[in-house]
């Protein structure tokens, strides 16, 4: 039997909609693998609660090992798709990824200069598949014209490292604040440090030399300049991940679009990150992606969790590794 049509009341008047969920434009590429890139916004952003606006920078060919190149999208193109959205759509919150070459970076960077009061989460990838020649510039571009647009800045310790303090020549790793004094030489109020490689600690019996493995922890830290603001220590184990950085960025942002505060924010979008780690699969033959829905899926079967996964070895920007989740406060 066909139901008939409920009669149009006064709650279908437009003016009487329940508001939309937080809007966040996110500016990335193209990514196959669906672990990163644009497929990894969108994933992460509506798991967040939150309705992305995906704008395409740059289509990557890539599979679940490994970047091999790209195809760039003209930068009037990219700055058309957004204008196009930005006419119809209010918007709470922008996320930038890879945004393909200098030129793009030029054309996200005076979008995003009409909306100054709208919160910005960049995150930096490990690009070191790029050729020097347009590396090198892209660099220069995204320094100069996104970091100071930047709210928070998201990335591997490393990759940070080299980007911001090329020059580094101390024995030591330079300090999240370090990284983020030097950020903010271009503007950028914070930054997001992934990876931070901490010193072992004796295993669980307190003493490794009587046949247990020191625990490796990691640190993720958000750091202004004048210090280090809040973070989580995981614990590391041997795994590689495929779009973690993107996730937390992604979710981060998302949860600055919907109003909430930066510091449990942050705490919010690593807890994210950590679970859909700990969800994550690994659909083809490298490596391991985030389940940004694990939350959705039910418990596994007695006995199921984690057999027959080998783990391969980790990669700098990873923030963690696969396996129970272990935090130290």
């Amino acid at each position: 039997m066909t139901p008939e049509p409920t009669p149009a009341t006064a709650t279908d008047d437009p003016a009487t909609e329940p508001p939309p969920p937080a809007c966040v434009m996110c500016f990335n590429a193209s990514d196959p693998s669906g672990a990163g890139g644009m497929a990894g916004d969108v994933a992460t952003i509506a798991a967040m609660g939150a309705h992305a606006l995906p704008v395409v920078t740059s289509i990557v060919m890539r599979d679940t090992a490994d970047t091999f190149d790209q195809h760039e999208i003209d930068a009037d193109v990219v700055a058309e798709q957004a204008r196009t959205i930005l006419e119809d759509v209010t918007i709470s919150g922008w996320k930038v990824g890879f945004l393909g070459n200098a030129d793009n970076v030029s054309a996200v960077a005076e979008v995003l200069s009409d909306y100054t009061e709208i919160p910005l989460v960049s995150y930096l990838p490990n690009l070191s598949w790029m050729e020097e020649d347009t590396l090198q510039p892209y660099l220069e571009a995204f320094r100069e014209l996104i970091l100071p647009a930047t709210e928070v800045l998201v990335g591997s310790h490393k990759t940070l490292q080299d980007f911001l303090l090329p020059e580094w020549d101390s024995e030591r790793p330079p300090s999240a604040r370090e990284l983020a004094v030097a950020a903010g030489e271009h503007g950028t109020r914070y930054v997001l440090v992934t990876g931070i490689m901490l010193a072992p600690k004796a295993g669980r019996s307190g003493n490794s030399s009587a046949g247990t493995t020191p625990e490796q922890y990691i640190d993720n830290v958000l750091a202004s300049p004048q210090g280090a603001i809040t973070g989580e220590k995981f614990e590391r184990f041997d795994a590689t991940f495929l779009g973690a950085g993107d996730t937390l960025a992604a979710a981060l942002a998302s949860l600055l679009a919907a109003g909430s505060e930066l510091q449990p924010a942050v705490g919010e979008a690593l807890s994210f990150l950590d679970q859909s780690l700990d969800a994550g699969f690994r659909p083809g033959m490298g490596h391991i992606v985030p389940d940004r829905f694990f939350w959705a899926l039910p418990p596994p079967e007695e006995g199921e969790d984690g057999e027959g996964i080998e783990m391969p070895e980790p990669e700098p920007d990873d923030p963690k590794g696969k396996g129970t989740p272990r935090r130290v406060h």
